[in-house]
């Protein structure tokens, strides 16, 4: 037996929309300044055209990937996806699937980064926390508009 796992792709579409918002946010008016100073980054720097045009369509890419995999992540976890009995409430596949994803794939990564790159605590934190938060909007977006 197979799981009959459909994907809305507006849902999809919608999540990578909020991931667009919560990254512009956090590393921008909520974060930016003091993201730039963990990073090393010249407060006074801009870059160039090309530059952000690059970085959108790579974060954009990732932000598809990430809502994709989630979508799958928590659809699996229903029964009702294996024929096999109700389901729970949206909000509990989409809240493990971020959150075990979360812990699984992202934290290993942001120690790697403070051990090896010799990044700060600090950076761990906010790059931590802007992903807990992206993961479960995009879970919970994903989760409820099926």
């Amino acid at each position: 037996m197979y799981p009959q796992i459909e994907i809305n792709y507006l849902a999809i579409l919608g999540a990578i929309l909020a991931n667009i918002v919560i990254g512009f946010l956090w590393y921008g008016p909520v974060f930016g300044k003091l993201w730039m100073k963990e990073m090393g980054f010249n407060p006074d720097m801009k870059p160039g055209t090309r530059a952000m045009i690059q970085s959108m369509i790579l974060m954009i890419i990732g932000a598809f990937f990430t809502a994709y995999v989630i979508s799958h992540s928590s659809a699996v976890w229903r029964p009702s996806v294996w024929s096999a009995g109700e389901d729970s409430p949206a909000w509990s596949y989409g809240f493990y699937a971020a959150l075990f994803t979360w812990v699984g794939f992202y934290i290993p990564v942001l120690f790697n980064s403070v051990s090896w790159e010799q990044r700060t605590w600090k950076l761990f934190s906010i790059n931590a926390a802007y992903h807990f938060i992206n993961l479960q909007i995009v879970a919970f977006i994903v989760s409820y508009w099926r």
